[in-house]
Formats: structure tokens, C-alpha cells, sequence
């Protein structure tokens, strides 16, 4: 039998990249005009957010969470298509895209426990999914510089959100009822878990991929789709 030439897989990383995690109010300040932008396109969405929502957590995470969970699985798909294309190592970036998309999602769906989503906010979802999925689409095939960047400060936004969340309920301002069993099961969390284990737990998924996002869009080598 002839022998296989394991030379090609000597370079390659299965494991996921290293992340530096930051501080819980981590703020990166923007450098480039790319930068600028990102930051502009999440104060927008923020601000539209806000007025959709205003107090209404909840409703708001459900909604946030179909919007978070896009960007890992377009940055996934691409960064495929490319590994594909140069024949070369992803350095761990599909997988950790891949397992923040399904992070997301699984939000979501814990969520969608503890807040209904109502058939209004149906049909938002339905809106949103469908424009930000092609607009994060063509800003990642043009700049993924700057896509990253868009979610390192959507994370940021999210996790202020998060944390004015659970300053309500822990100030009383929000019943802090009991966590989904799908929430204990996902996180481990203890037994007698409450919602504000819940928003603990996903503030700090959402500090991970600010920071990893912040840090992709850094990367020269990653940011390039085509060389």
C-alpha cells in the first residue's frame, strides 16, 4: 500500500485560537475608518432597538439573540469557502465561528422560555433575519475587517444590555423567576437557578465573543479573504 504523505497536515490547528478576555466593560476604541463605521452601524441598531423595546428585556433578547447568531455562521461559511480555495489551515477560526452561531442560538431558544415571543415579534424576526443576513453577508465578502468589528461592538452593546437586565432584577424591578430547565441543562447550572443565573451566564458568552470578534478583526491574515 503506498504510503500516505502526512506532510500537508503538519501545519494545521484544530484547536480553537487563543482569546485575551477583557475586562466586563470593555470598550475597544475605534482606529480605522472601518472601525468607525462598525461602530456607527451598532449605534444605529442600538438606537433602534432602544425604541422598539425600551424596558422590555426580554422581548429585546429574543430579538438580539436572531441578530448574534447570524454573523458566526456567515463568518463560518466564508472562512470555509476560502480554506477551501487557498487549499490552506483556517487557524481554528471556522469552528470557534461555527460554535459562537450555535452559542447564540441556543440564547435564543432559552430565552424564548422565559419570554414568549409574540406574533409581532414574529414577523420582526422574520424582517430582520432577512436584511441583516445579506447586508452582514456583503460587508463580510468586501471587509471582514470590518464585519468583525461590527460584532465586537454589538457584543459590547449586548453586554450593557444584558447587565442593565439583571441590575432590574436584582433591584426587584423584574420577578426573577426560575431558570428554563433547558438553561440548567446548557450552562450547569444549580438546581434552584434563577433568571438572574441566566443573564449572568450569558453575559459572560457574550464577553467571550466581543473579545474574540475584537480580536478577528485584527488579524491581518484571518481578514483576508483572498490571499
Amino acid at each position: 500500500m503506498e504510503h500516505i504523505n502526512t506532510a500537508i497536515y503538519e501545519d494545521i490547528n484544530l484547536s480553537t485560537p487563543h482569546v485575551i478576555e477583557k475586562s466586563d466593560g470593555y470598550h475597544y476604541q475605534p482606529k480605522t475608518l472601518g472601525d468607525k463605521i462598525a461602530k456607527t452601524i451598532v449605534r444605529i441598531m442600538a438606537r433602534i432597538m432602544d425604541m422598539f423595546f425600551k424596558e422590555r428585556y426580554g422581548e429585546r433578547a429574543i430579538v438580539l439573540e436572531t441578530i448574534a447568531a447570524v454573523p458566526g455562521m456567515v463568518g463560518g461559511l466564508l472562512q470555509h469557502l476560502k480554506a477551501l480555495r487557498l487549499i490552506r489551515d483556517d487557524r481554528g477560526w471556522i469552528k470557534t465561528l461555527v460554535d459562537e452561531a450555535e452559542n447564540e442560538r441556543m440564547h435564543l431558544l432559552i430565552y424564548s422560555h422565559i419570554s414568549r415571543p409574540t406574533v409581532f415579534e414574529r414577523f420582526l424576526i422574520l424582517i430582520v433575519q432577512f436584511f441583516f443576513y445579506n447586508f452582514y453577508f456583503l460587508v463580510y465578502l468586501i471587509s471582514p475587517h470590518t464585519a468583525h468589528r461590527v460584532v465586537g461592538y454589538f457584543e459590547e452593546e449586548a453586554v450593557n444590555s444584558y447587565n442593565h437586565y439583571l441590575n432590574l432584577i436584582e433591584n426587584s424591578n423584574i420577578h426573577n423567576i426560575k431558570a428554563p430547565e433547558l438553561a440548567k441543562k446548557y450552562w450547569g447550572l444549580k438546581e434552584d437557578a434563577l433568571l438572574s443565573d441566566v443573564v449572568k451566564a450569558t453575559i459572560k458568552d457574550e464577553m467571550i465573543h466581543r473579545d474574540v470578534n475584537h480580536q478577528f478583526a485584527n488579524d491581518e491574515i484571518g481578514t483576508s479573504l483572498w490571499s
